[in-house]
């Protein structure tokens, strides 16, 4: 109940007592004060709307004439209105679009008939959500106001986040003050998402929301991640800061085995490629290798500095390998898949895949559980044996272990195949040696054919010869 003196001015009514109608609103969004009459006059009323030491806001006079106070203009939008389409059911309240904080206080509706005049009070309560500092990096400072204009002490004021009733957490405070009340504390994980301010006072209640997130490492979003890979596979490890950021001094280093503190001096091993700053992608600092090796497994560390505040996220590369053990007699072989941390795995599944002529893939599954035993001299076995593993979220990875490189029926084939390849080699060096040789013969049969194809001048040639022979021999007999 709202009590006015007598000579109120600003009321100007002959009633010592009015009743207030409460109205809550969130800032930026639309308010609607009532102010509805009773009287069943044919004649138009006279209409005015003001705020308490702010003059009119908007009002109609009975020739149908309206005004706005020029206050609630805002760049040529008028932000107040009273539709006219309710003055048929003498409902004559105002709206106010993109409620401001320094809109909430006292409101009069006067609504003047020939013979009488009826006034309404309406007390505007503007609630706000705000976060300081406006721009949060992860693991900083920060204070969530929910901001009452004017504030109500007999009101009570109730938080939410995401929609479920917000418990004060360890290092995260909950004030309330003559003017606000205030969520501080250092921001965590859980901190993110909608905050909800509900206000609540004499059975109207009264919300307002703001989107709380922070900038810092995006990907991945939470400490420990575990990234899953096979033995020769290619995998990366993700380092990605919010778009905007330009972290500065980046940096990747192995953990020691059972400490999340200390880091191994050195960085990674050659084999993985270092991250790549693009003028495109400069907050992408992940790292990547193309063939894991089971000695890969472990903890590793992304940090940069952002604002003057170093930022770091841990990650886990789980490596996945098949080991495979023969039994005694040869005939067969147990298959086992092994990763370096199980702790997600909820589900072990064996399943063949096989290819046909075309490429075809088939995949059957065979069974659950970690180890599965094959026999080794059955042609069915060839093809590829793939372990997937699961969690309670889905399919965490697989690896693979290729049939061929353990099947006795094609290891007996290969060998085999070996030994009649010698065989088939042995005879063609052979046969290439007597073909040499026939064609040495036939080639000096030829060149023979070619010396005896003309007898008659070979006689000649041979008489001339020896005539010279004895006219040198005549010739020397004489000179002595």
């Amino acid at each position: 109940m709202w009590k006015f003196k007598p000579d109120d001015t600003f009321l100007n009514i002959r009633f010592l007592r009015c009743e207030v109608t409460e109205v809550f609103a969130e800032a930026g969004s639309q308010a609607i004060l009532p102010c509805k009459c009773r009287r069943t006059s044919s004649t138009e009323p006279a209409i005015v709307w003001s705020k308490v030491n702010k003059g009119t806001v908007w009002r109609k006079q009975k020739n149908g004439l309206q005004y706005r106070g020029s206050s609630w203009l805002q760049q040529g939008i008028k932000r107040v209105d009273c539709p006219h389409s309710q003055f048929e059911r003498r409902d004559y309240s105002l709206q106010i679009k993109n409620v401001r904080e320094d809109d909430g206080g006292f409101y009069s509706c006067s609504i003047e008939f020939e013979d009488q005049v009826v006034k309404n009070i309406v007390m505007l309560r503007v609630i706000t959500v705000s976060f300081s500092p406006p721009v949060l990096i992860s693991r900083s400072y920060v204070s969530i106001t929910c901001g009452v204009t004017p504030w109500l002490n007999e009101a009570s004021v109730q938080w939410m986040l995401n929609n479920s009733p917000f418990i004060p957490q360890t290092g995260i405070t909950l004030n309330r003050d003559s003017s606000k009340s205030v969520v501080s504390g250092k921001v965590k994980e859980g901190l993110t998402g909608n905050w909800t301010c509900v206000v609540s006072y004499k059975g109207k209640e009264g919300r307002a929301s703001a989107a709380l997130s922070v900038k810092g490492i995006i990907q991945p979003s939470n400490d420990n991640t575990k990234v899953y890979a096979a033995v020769g596979s290619a995998v990366t490890l993700p380092c990605v800061f919010s778009p905007d950021l330009n972290p500065s001094i980046p940096t990747w280093e192995k953990l020691q085995p059972g400490s999340l503190l200390k880091a191994v001096p050195g960085h990674l091993r050659p084999s993985f490629s270092p991250y790549s700053r693009s003028p495109k992608l400069p907050s992408d600092m992940s790292v990547s290798v193309k063939e894991v090796e089971f000695k890969d497994k472990g903890k590793y560390r992304c940090s940069a500095t952002v604002q003057g505040q170093k930022l770091t996220r841990d990650i886990q590369l789980v490596v996945a390998k098949s080991n495979s053990v023969l039994s005694k007699k040869k005939d067969s072989v147990t298959l086992t898949c092994q990763l370096s941390d199980t702790s997600e795995v909820t589900d072990y599944e064996w399943v063949h895949v096989t290819y046909d002529i075309n490429g075809t893939q088939s995949v059957e599954s065979i069974q659950k559980g970690k180890t599965l035993s094959i026999s080794q001299v059955s042609e069915e076995n060839w093809g590829e044996w793939v372990c997937r593993f699961t969690s309670k979220d889905g399919i965490l990875g697989n690896v693979t272990y290729h049939a061929q490189l353990m099947s006795g029926l094609k290891g007996q084939k290969s060998s085999t195949f070996s030994q009649n390849t010698g065989a088939v080699v042995g005879l063609s060096v052979l046969l290439l040696v007597l073909l040499l040789i026939l064609a040495q013969m036939y080639k000096n049969h030829r060149r023979r054919r070619r010396i005896f194809q003309y007898p008659a001048l070979e006689t000649i040639v041979h008489t001339i010869s020896n005539e010279y022979v004895k006219a040198e021999a005549s010739q020397e007999i004489f000179l002595k």
